[in-house]
């Protein structure tokens, strides 16, 4: 019988490039702990109404070029490419080189929300609705830091789509949740304005948001661990999702749930002992289920 190698933490893996910290192999006690988390989380969402659906970790370019991503997030977006490696060409220093790369046909999304909207394309709603998905999120961040800052990392989101009241009432209650948990784990967390808004920087819809915010983050310390977002009508556009009743665009919101980072802090707080973490994070949860 083979036994594996026991470690109380996560193995750090080093991509090419220089990258360091970037991606995280997570222990039994720490896997433990995520999948805790995220059962709260979708707890959460279901408790409210919210449905599953499972999105792909991957989507086509001309799909997520609808959100404008590649004009407003240039820094972080990954894309894809099958190889074309003639006689079987091996990688060299951890690499391909760029004439081994076929067209990149293929995104790596940056946050989860979108596989709700791309679901709900061309769908006309007859009431408010609300989902629930997590997908595997890649960022080029310009430094990664394991746990709180990585290449590969999973968000949980949970995403309203109807009427404006619909999609901020789903984000006041969320708020109110999401501090009330972090209190019941002496965690502090503070509700700061983001000022990375998805739209076209320059538009209406930016001048907008300095008056009025769209994102709000919450921040334990320096790390931002959730978010709520108001999208307005911005993707029932790009995505031609409509109310039946009337035809209106509808407004869209969601509340965001990075997995990992919500690991890093709670860790650095139970002095990286995941056990014990764990089980304050179920006495947290019972107290605001």
């Amino acid at each position: 019988m083979t036994v594996a190698p026991r470690h109380d933490t996560g193995i750090t893996r080093t991509p090419g490039g220089g990258a360091t910290d970037a991606v995280v192999i997570l222990s039994p006690d720490e896997t433990d702990l995520l999948l805790e988390l995220d059962r709260v989380f979708t707890g959460w969402g279901r408790a409210s109404g919210a449905r599953e659906i499972q999105p792909p970790p991957v989507y086509p370019v001309r799909d997520l070029e609808k959100f404008d991503v590649y004009t407003n997030f240039p820094h972080l977006v990954f894309a894809g490419a099958a190889l074309d490696l003639e006689g079987s060409r091996a990688p060299s220093e951890g690499r391909f080189a760029r004439g081994d790369l076929q067209d990149a046909r293929i995104g790596l999304s940056h946050a989860t929300c979108y596989g709700a909207f791309l679901y709900y394309e061309n769908a006309r709603l007859a009431e408010d609705t609300s989902v629930t998905l997590v997908n595997r999120c890649f960022r080029h961040e310009d430094h990664f830091s394991g746990l709180r800052r990585l290449l590969s990392f999973q968000m949980r989101e949970i995403v309203a789509l109807g009427t404006p009241e619909h999609a901020q009432g789903v984000l006041s209650r969320f708020t109110e949740r999401i501090l009330a948990f972090a209190d019941a784990l002496s965690l502090k967390l503070e509700k700061v304005p983001a000022t990375d808004p998805f739209f076209e920087k320059g538009g209406a819809r930016a001048l907008m948001a300095k008056v009025s915010p769209v994102k709000y983050e919450f921040q334990a310390g320096d790390l931002a661990i959730s978010s709520v977002n108001n999208h307005r009508n911005f993707f029932g556009e790009r995505c031609d999702i409509r109310h039946e009743r009337d035809g209106e665009f509808v407004h869209t919101s969601c509340v965001a749930f990075g997995l990992e980072r919500w690991l890093a802090v709670l860790l650095e707080q139970h002095g990286d002992d995941a056990p014990r973490a764990l089980e304050a994070v179920r006495r947290a949860s019972a107290r605001v289920s």
